[in-house]
């Protein structure tokens, strides 16, 4: 089966990004992307599927993947129950940490971590239980606690002695094999240009394809249209600013691309439910508190 692509953006006020979310959840399915992922299991039980390997999860599952390695975590629970918060996990991109490695030498022992992960990393239990509180810190720490907790999970990691490789030694991420370069480029072009105007004519220039068969490709790799698509991904970045920048929600508006307020409020409602107002409350409330596993 053909994996998504997740695109994952890390604004410019973060070295990278973490998130949590419940079960089900729209990005619960078989997906890649080209940043590292160190993901945490808090609740559920299950299977997981990182590249051909196929695995059980319970609590404290902890699992690190490398750029393009496809996976998903899929937990038993009754059709029609909603786990609030099943799993937090922390992204970053092959950038941020090469300039770690150059800056800190003291990083050198995590490029094995950066290989093995290639392959899909699991570690001990254990592991995942000293880890589980710095994750679940890191989703709403900020300043240099947010940085001083990622360390922290690192070095756990860096240390972690039982840990077992999950894929076969002969299988490649090959995500030229899941997308065309052409479809790349587009979604790279998204990435840059989010806060500019975007359209379907446009971006299938980019991808030197036809409109109609950028439309078909589109909702193909991503699971979803292209309008969809660039909605969530401003939406997304919308929350992160709200959470990270005094700027008013009617700045931030034009930041993430929108053209007007209204759209922007209703767009906003219909994935979060809420108003930017008062998911900006809402975050200021929770910065001090501990969030539930």
């Amino acid at each position: 089966m053909t994996p998504y692509l997740e695109v994952i953006r890390i604004t410019p006020t973060e070295s990278f990004t973490v998130s949590a979310h419940g079960y089900p959840y729209h990005t619960v399915r078989w997906h890649f992307h080209p940043e590292y992922e160190i993901h945490l299991v808090t609740e559920t039980s299950g299977h997981y599927f990182v590249g051909d390997n196929i695995g059980e999860f319970r609590p404290n599952n902890l699992i690190m993947t490398g750029p393009n390695l496809p996976h998903n975590w899929v937990s038993d629970v009754p059709v029609g129950v909603t786990i609030p918060r099943r799993c937090a996990f922390l992204q970053f991109n092959q950038n941020f940490i090469e300039s770690c490695l150059r800056t800190f030498p003291e990083f050198g022992d995590f490029k094995v971590l950066l290989e093995e992960s290639c392959r899909g990393i699991l570690f001990s239990p254990a592991c995942g239980a000293i880890v589980r509180p710095l994750m679940i810190e890191l989703v709403t720490a900020t300043g240099v606690r947010r940085v001083s907790l990622f360390l922290q999970v690192i070095e756990e990691l860096m240390h972690a002695t039982h840990r077992s490789q999950l894929a076969s030694a002969n299988y490649l991420p090959d995500p030229s094999a899941y997308m065309s370069a052409g479809m790349n480029r587009a979604l790279h072009y998204v990435r840059e240009h989010l806060a500019g105007k975007l359209d379907e004519k446009m971006l299938a220039n980019v991808a030197g394809v036809t409109v109609g068969g950028f439309s078909r490709a589109f909702k193909r790799h991503t699971g979803m249209t292209f309008v969809r698509f660039v909605n969530r991904l401003r939406i997304y970045t919308a929350c992160q600013l709200l959470k990270s920048e005094p700027a008013s929600v009617t700045e931030i508006c034009y930041q993430v691309g929108f053209n007007n307020v209204s759209n922007f409020n209703r767009q906003f409602f219909a994935q979060k439910g809420m108003s930017p107002s008062k998911f900006r409350a809402l975050s200021e409330q929770n910065k001090d508190a501990p969030m539930a596993a």
